[in-house]
């Protein structure tokens, strides 16, 4: 009787655990697999500010399509230019022109450069506020010598819409007449900022950094008096996944793209 009993339990046993295999067969089996994101490594990436917008909406669907994960390090125009020059070690630098020294550097694959977009510098009022005359160059200039405050990027800190801003107020000749009234802010953020709280009057920056809810756009400065910015990307001769960085930037420069550069007021392959 005993021995009845003790083999119906180890019977009993026996099929719990062939319950528990075959059910954990079926967990596993079931179980979501894992993103293909990162499968095959880690691209990196250095680009100035005004582009970052784009990018960032760029860099989920091309780790959707090809496997690899995107490290994207942003910057001001003049900050990031001087990693690349100096050899900071990314797979694919965008830059703004002038780039000789880029090229000279040897650092990027002169052959692999590749036109992303380019993209103008504009103006921005608080929301609500009357939008000055900017049709031309000279309506421009008297709305910027009317203006009571006036905020762009610092130049100074390697801001390349700051940069563009003071050549165009040299080329209007009132440079030093508006001296006065000029906000040298943090980045195009914070002379957006600036207009949003009412520091300042007009804000000036790329019209892809223009994100304020608080401002309203005015619109692209003349290209007479400001031609717009052009970035372009490379592959880095110290990349340490090429095959990754062509794909990025082959990316970057595709229609899909293009999309993406035009949603942010930006014109694709310039």
């Amino acid at each position: 009787m005993k021995r009845t009993m003790r083999g119906t339990a180890i019977s009993a046993l026996a099929a719990v655990a062939a319950l528990g295999i075959a059910y954990g067969g079926a967990v596993r089996g079931n179980a979501r697999p894992q993103s293909a994101a990162g499968a095959k490594g880690e691209v990196t990436l250095i680009a100035p500010g005004g582009i970052r917008a784009p990018i960032e909406q760029l860099i989920p669907k091309f780790e959707g399509k090809t496997g690899y994960k995107v490290k994207a390090t942003f910057g001001s125009g003049g900050g990031t230019h001087k990693q690349v020059v100096q050899g900071d070690a990314f797979d694919v630098p965008v830059v703004q022109p002038p780039y000789q020294d880029v090229l000279d550097s040897g650092n990027v694959v002169a052959s692999s450069e590749k036109p992303l977009a380019s993209v103008a510098v504009g103006v921005a009022v608080g929301k609500g506020a009357p939008k000055p005359d900017i049709s031309t160059p000279e309506a421009l200039k008297k709305s910027l010598l009317a203006a009571k405050s006036i905020a762009y990027p610092d130049a100074a800190a390697g801001a390349a819409a700051g940069v563009s801003v003071e050549a165009m107020l040299k080329k209007l000749g009132i440079a030093d007449q508006i001296q006065s009234k000029i906000q040298r802010a943090q980045g195009g953020a914070g002379a957006m900022a600036a207009v949003a709280k009412g520091n300042a009057e007009i804000g000036m920056t790329f019209l892809s950094e223009m994100e304020d809810p608080g401002i309203d756009v005015a619109g692209p400065l003349p290209a007479a008096a400001c031609p717009p910015t052009r970035l372009v990307g490379f592959v880095s001769t110290h990349a340490k996944s090429p095959e990754g960085a062509k794909a990025l930037l082959a990316f970057l420069s595709s229609k899909e793209a293009a999309a993406a550069y035009k949603a942010q007021h930006m014109t694709p392959g310039k």
